[in-house]
């Protein structure tokens, strides 16, 4: 997700990351929900979509040590901390720089593409064109899985929202928060898109959904 966050931070903002994720969106609980829904399998091509400081793809790495894992993300520093972390965790994963809309992969490099809070960053020309570029790099059959802020289940969800709607603008976030974003995804030409859990959180309702490349 940070690829569209200004480039322009102190070094310190990067290490404030994780604590402030995990103090405000529940990331240990949604995220082993995505990897259980994901079921990464030995062997398959795993690439984590704006993978911040690698948190998603060094659990699924170290979860399923046979699966071959990449994440990408447009901020440097990011990418640095997500290296750390992995030598730390004694886990191999490949980080890569790139952006969503022109990801530095062949085609039907991947099994499964798993994206986390991101889609909310982007708005309606960006969220279609990173579609566009995930069923490039998935081969036919291929997997997405989506944890992100959805329609709100009730009137405190919709509430608690407002933070990230107007941290975020609303126009941007508009196709998260009116619950169209699976939709976009089914446009793209994907199949299967369903929606598999949710859960309430600080700051709203997290949507996680899938679907699968033709």
């Amino acid at each position: 997700m940070a690829e569209y966050v200004p480039a322009l931070r102190f070094r310190a903002l990067t290490r404030l990351y994780d604590p402030v994720a995990r103090a405000t969106t529940r990331e240990a609980e949604f995220k082993r929900r995505l990897l259980g829904q994901a079921a990464i399998a030995p062997g398959e091509r795993v690439l984590d979509l704006a993978c911040g400081t690698g948190t998603l793809a060094i659990e699924a790495k170290r979860g399923v040590p046979g699966a071959k894992l990449a994440g990408v993300d447009g901020d440097p520093e990011m990418l640095e901390r997500a290296r750390e972390k992995a030598v730390a965790a004694g886990a191999e994963v490949a980080f890569d720089e790139g952006l969503s809309t022109d990801l530095p992969y062949d085609d039907d490099s991947f099994d499964a593409v798993l994206s986390t809070l991101f889609f909310h960053h982007l708005d309606l020309a960006g969220k279609r064109a990173t579609i566009a570029e995930i069923a490039r790099v998935l081969r036919p059959g291929g997997r997405l899985h989506v944890a992100d802020w959805g329609k709100a289940s009730d009137p405190l969800m919709a509430a608690l929202s407002w933070q990230v709607r107007l941290l975020d603008g609303l126009d941007v976030t508009r196709e998260s928060f009116d619950g169209s974003l699976p939709s976009l995804v089914a446009e793209g030409g994907f199949g299967d898109v369903a929606e598999r859990d949710r859960l309430r959180t600080p700051l709203g309702s997290m949507v996680l959904f899938s679907a699968r490349a033709g």
